[in-house]
């Protein structure tokens, strides 16, 4: 994959609406589950994990043939019963799909085939048809991803004044080994054996919709 290409989709700027997710991290501060950097660090990690169990298997199998984006996006679909993790899901996914068929003309029949299967668009699926259809390799797509779930915790961390912005880049940076071991992990993974792994994060995150006050959809 073009370097640059890979630099640009890694980039916070692009618009992915990303921003306006804390993958539950908000209800676990409020909550009081998280209460300081090296909790904040530890639930990262969780859901790194949960990332890898689940959404890379979706991943592997899209990148591997983008031409099934829309019959894996409905297993996608059917294996997120949870509503605000599938709402955040379909609305990253069809932002990631509208920014690269912005950015990547070639991305258009991408678009077109979601359009025209009615499907949700989940970011897992749609993240891994982009990337095989930009030419990255199969880890290099799924390294990426874990990187946009990482950075996006820590991210809203800094926004919820749970870290600093210099702690939450040590952080990032410490959340490598733990990437580089759920890739070793999830590389046969398959989409009918993705499975959530943490259930104490899937009801943080189906908590946020009961929060008072919140910054985060999700």
């Amino acid at each position: 994959m073009d370097p640059w290409t890979l630099l640009q989709l890694a980039d916070s700027a692009l618009p992915t609406g990303g921003f306006a997710h804390s993958a539950g991290l908000e209800a676990a501060l409020q909550l009081g589950r998280v209460r300081e950097p090296g909790e904040v660090l530890a639930f990262a990690e969780a859901a790194l994990w949960a990332a890898g169990a689940f959404a890379v298997p979706f991943i592997r199998a899209t990148h591997a043939d983008p031409g099934l984006l829309a019959a894996v996006d409905a297993r996608c679909d059917a294996a997120t019963p949870g509503h605000v993790a599938n709402r955040a899901s379909r609305a990253q996914g069809q932002a990631f799909l509208r920014a690269a068929t912005a950015l990547y003309p070639s991305a258009a029949r991408l678009a077109e085939d979601v359009r025209q299967a009615r499907a949700p668009g989940h970011l897992a699926p749609v993240f891994g048809a982009v990337l095989g259809l930009l030419g990255a390799e199969d880890d290099e797509a799924a390294r990426l991803f874990l990187f946009h779930t990482a950075r996006g915790i820590f991210a809203a961390a800094l926004r919820l004044g749970a870290v600093g912005p210099l702690e939450a880049q040590a952080l990032l940076a410490r959340a490598a080994p733990v990437v580089a071991e759920v890739l070793a992990r999830s590389r046969c993974s398959d989409p009918r054996e993705a499975a959530t792994t943490s259930p104490l994060l899937d009801l943080l995150q189906a908590h946020q919709d009961r929060l008072y006050s919140r910054l985060f959809q999700s």
